[in-house]
């Protein structure tokens, strides 16, 4: 079982007498997790999430990275994210399994399946720098579901840039806003749009950027009603959270 309407589609047929309750027990028992001894993969994260478990690639030996993006996709989990991943570890994995690498934000798409996007959500960067944290994020939410919209390059060193995107800001279910420096985009951004916006800091910046703590306290202290903050460099955690913003409406409709 990888997600809810598979559960449901099992209650139906036990309902409808084509599956036996013995044989829905059975197959309820076996999913919650799959022991590797090195890991113990959550089955059930979709069913309880509505997205498959994430894997931090970072600390992970390409063979245990491999074991565990096969374990899934035997069970049917697509579009599994590995975020952090070492080249190396994406050579092996994609020679073993479908598989797409994205250099930039070092995260790998694994099984990947096309999937509608739906609503709108804003990734937008203070610099060209910010690109890396700012793709893991826009890549997560498509692999999520979402349609993004890339802004790059529209930081308040030249405010004319961000000025002249009104529209896809304005028409944004969510706007992701990655910077560095002293990150007053998320401020920026925060008090034109009447959506939630997630403030993403970078470790980009000087000597006294203290590897993004400055740009993480310039967000947390933003005087922008609706901004909220996660962690240094955390584009996979601001991709996440726009998705469950962004999709909130349908999933009540369902």
């Amino acid at each position: 079982m990888d997600n809810k309407h598979d559960i449901l589609n099992l209650l139906r047929s036990v309902a409808d007498g084509t599956t036996s309750p013995e044989e829905a027990l059975l197959d309820l028992k076996e999913a919650p997790f799959e022991d590797l001894d090195y890991a113990k993969i959550d089955l059930h994260r979709s069913v309880r999430q509505g997205a498959a478990e994430v894997i931090y690639g970072a600390g992970k030996t390409p063979e245990q990275i491999l074991g565990i993006v096969t374990a899934m996709g035997e069970r049917g989990c697509r579009n599994i994210l590995v975020t952090r991943i070492s080249p190396e570890a994406a050579e092996l994995l994609s020679g073993k399994a479908p598989a797409e690498y994205h250099p930039l934000p070092k995260l790998l798409v694994a099984f990947p399946e096309e999937r509608p996007g739906r609503g709108n959500i804003v990734v937008a960067t203070g610099g060209t720098s910010d690109m890396p944290v700012a793709e893991e994020a826009a890549l997560t939410a498509e692999a999520m579901g979402n349609k993004v919209t890339r802004l790059y390059d529209v930081g308040v060193a030249g405010l004319h840039r961000l000025l002249s995107n009104l529209d896809p800001l304005m028409s944004a279910r969510c706007v992701v806003a990655v910077a560095g420096m002293e990150g007053a985009l998320a401020s920026v951004i925060g008090g034109l749009v009447d959506c939630p916006v997630i403030a993403v800091p970078t470790s980009v910046g000087y000597g006294a950027s203290f590897g993004g703590l400055s740009a993480l306290l310039s967000m947390l202290n933003s005087c922008a009603s609706g901004c909220s903050v996660v962690n240094i460099d955390n584009g996979f955690g601001a991709g996440y959270l726009a998705s469950m913003i962004n999709q909130m409406e349908g999933i009540k409709e369902e």
